[in-house]
């Protein structure tokens, strides 16, 4: 099987993140597809040790930094993520190199009897994934294996795994409403279902009812949980457009450190990793204070406030919820300043698209430019001309992101700033007209609705 067949298997599945319709609500309850799925493969998740991430924002963020840890600390490293920017060979990654086209082929090919012979059960393009991100590691017979959830935590194909050793709970706030729950307690309480017994639970700071969600969950499976906010203290304390400084303060000593991501709230991704650390080397692990800020000083994580170029700043950032356009907005005013903004915002079905442009209203653009990347389920760019013109904000129809982000420069001066942002494929779109990244793109696959296949 050469790559673009191998694409092709995978995507002929149901796949939920590229549903212009998607259920309303969550289409099964239970995972025993995926155990199914796994048993008839040999049950591979069960071969490498395993740090699980969930969280609402900053888990792939984490999840990077806790596998470029131990990577700097001579492990071998699987990390597993959702969604991939440029190429889905992203997603599943080993010592911090997606696989190889012929690598990727091969995975396919392993695990595609197994998905055929189960046909009638409806096997998703996800669970596909996940189960060769599972058969890469085992087969490579890997130290470790980092998982980041793709949605919830509960009933996501990443929970099967049974004793992770450290479970990591980034900032929860209110996405996916219509199938994690309407309250940030019941996103929490379903996230806190990766926790599993004898586990180190990390939580990143939570609001008072998520906190006591996931201390019910830990006490329930016998794990203990260890708030970030209660066990160190940090600051940044110094940056440029390439990353920032970080001092960090816990019980165990101190760490000075780099870490070439901008923004505060990648600090506090960091301190998750960082208890991460400290929670694997109680555990015996060997990893030390040093290779901890070596691994973070390395973290590659694009299009999260990402400069890519200087004159005029272009920023990319994939913000697609209110609480991150929040921090989005936090972190422009900190680290560009008082410049004239150009917006650049293309947005996908099945958030909160009023209250991520309400957020966005305290950047004062310049000017807005509306767009629409080439995933099924971007948001019409009527409908976003419309939010953005019931803001009170001066709004432009781009076209495209390509067409748009070429005249949201012409709106722009060399001093100014274009941000792009509202999905984090809008920001890749930039990328790759700036980078002259080729797109991995599946024509066959855009028109892609629900099918009773899924269950």
């Amino acid at each position: 099987m050469e790559y673009t067949s191998a694409l092709r298997h995978v995507l002929s599945l149901a796949d939920l993140e590229r549903m212009v319709e998607p259920p309303g609500v969550r289409p099964r309850y239970d995972l025993n597809r995926m155990h199914a799925l796994l048993d008839a493969l040999g049950r591979p998740h069960l071969s490498t040790p395993t740090v699980h991430v969930t969280g609402t924002k900053g888990k792939g963020s984490t999840s990077s930094m806790i596998a470029s840890i131990l990577r700097s600390s001579g492990y071998s490293v699987g990390l597993y993520t959702s969604p991939h920017l440029h190429t889905m060979r992203e997603r599943i990654q080993v010592n911090g190199e997606p696989l190889t086209e012929e690598e990727f082929a091969a995975t396919v090919a392993a695990v595609w009897p197994a998905v055929e012979a189960m046909s009638a059960e409806g096997v998703t393009t996800f669970e596909t994934l996940t189960a060769m991100a599972f058969h890469a590691f085992a087969s490579r017979k890997l130290d470790w294996q980092v998982l980041e959830v793709g949605m919830g935590g509960t009933l996501d194909a990443t929970n099967t795994v049974q004793s992770p050793q450290v479970c990591v709970i980034t900032s929860i706030s209110l996405d996916h409403t219509k199938i994690l729950g309407d309250t940030v307690e019941a996103i929490a309480h379903d996230k806190g279902g990766i926790i599993k017994p004898g586990a180190t639970v990390i939580t990143a700071p939570q609001t008072p009812g998520v906190i006591t969600e996931l201390e019910e969950a830990c006490a329930r499976a016998g794990a203990e949980l260890v708030r970030t906010d209660e066990r160190y203290e940090w600051g940044v304390s110094g940056f440029d457009l390439r990353g920032q400084s970080f001092r960090v303060e816990g019980q165990n000593g101190a760490w000075d450190g780099w870490l070439p991501l901008l923004g505060e709230h990648q600090v506090e991704n960091a301190l998750c990793a960082i208890a991460a650390a400290e929670a694997l080397a109680e555990r015996g692990h060997a990893v030390t204070h040093e290779l901890t800020v070596d691994g973070l000083a390395n973290v590659r994580w694009p299009a999260r406030l990402e400069v890519l170029e200087e004159v005029p700043l272009v920023v990319a950032d994939g913000a697609h919820n209110p609480y991150s356009a929040e921090r989005l907005v936090e972190a422009v005013d900190r680290y560009f300043g008082p410049r004239r903004r150009v917006l650049l915002f293309g947005a996908s079905l099945g958030h909160d698209l009023r209250g991520i442009v309400r957020a966005l209203a305290a950047l004062e653009p310049e000017a807005v430019v509306v767009t629409a990347s080439r995933h099924p389920r971007a948001v019409a760019m009527d409908t976003l001309m419309d939010e953005f013109r019931d803001a009170g904000m001066p709004v432009q129809w781009g076209g495209s992101v390509a067409e748009g982000f070429a005249l949201a420069k012409t709106l722009a001066g060399p001093e100014d700033l274009v941000l792009a942002t509202g999905s984090l494929f809008t920001a890749v779109e930039v990328r790759e007209c700036l980078y002259g990244i080729p797109p991995e793109e599946y024509p066959e696959f855009q028109d892609v609705r629900f099918s009773s296949r899924v269950r």
